[in-house]
């Protein structure tokens, strides 16, 4: 199953207070009139985006026109050949802001099979670093394969149990614990818990890629 990005915020009850909730339609409309941004500013056509991503022209129809919310596999399908970060798609001139402040519950969701990941900087201008919060099912891991990109990564442990092993030194991490270390050393991760995880993830790729999708969307 595909991970999704949840394009409104996590269920609420609806109560006086709920007055914060994402329009899921609107955002969808945003991300489609930002991918016709990017395509038309990369000299595009949806014919040659298809080819180059391996979607269909009714897809990016669909994507383009606001009729669909895509998956995160499917959007970074099309960051690839568009060479954007994936967070590209949620940004725009009216939403690029100097000061972000969220409420619990209000945050931009990228969910995948074993947990999500809450963007903390949604509406900030990129600079080269992206902080998230992460929820780590128990037992989630990153795969066998290591992770490797050029830049630094800091995990702070905020609930649970973490375990990262980097270049093959293991280090375990209790609420309150941190690691930071240059992500080009070889790395993976685990909920080594028996109840979920959260931690603090600060990701600083130096080419300003979107290695979320190395820590969770790809294992």
């Amino acid at each position: 199953m595909d991970p999704i990005v949840s394009l409104t915020t996590p269920e609420q009850k609806l109560t006086a207070h709920n007055t914060h909730k994402v329009d899921a339609h609107m955002i969808t409309e945003q991300v489609g009139q930002k991918l016709r941004t990017i395509r038309k500013a990369r000299k595009l056509s949806i014919r040659s985006l298809a080819e180059k991503s391996g979607l269909s022209i009714n897809t990016l129809s669909l994507i383009e026109n606001g009729k669909t919310s895509p998956s995160v596999s499917t959007l970074y399908q099309l960051a690839r050949p568009l060479n954007v970060p994936i967070t590209a798609f949620f940004e725009s001139e009216h939403n690029a802001r100097r000061i972000v402040y969220q409420r619990a519950g209000e945050r931009l969701q990228i969910v995948f099979p074993q947990g999500h990941v809450e963007k903390l900087d949604e509406g900030m201008p990129r600079l080269g670093s992206e902080p998230f919060i992460t929820k780590l099912e128990p037992n989630a891991t990153s795969g066998e394969t290591p992770i490797i990109y050029g830049g630094r990564e800091l995990i702070y442990c905020l609930e649970g149990h973490i375990t990262y092993t980097v270049n093959d030194e293991v280090f375990s991490l209790s609420p309150g614990d941190s690691l930071i270390f240059d992500a080009y050393i070889p790395h993976t991760w685990q909920n080594t818990a028996q109840t979920s995880s959260r931690a603090l993830l600060i990701l600083c790729p130096v080419d300003g890629s979107d290695e979320v999708n190395q820590h969770f969307l790809m294992p």
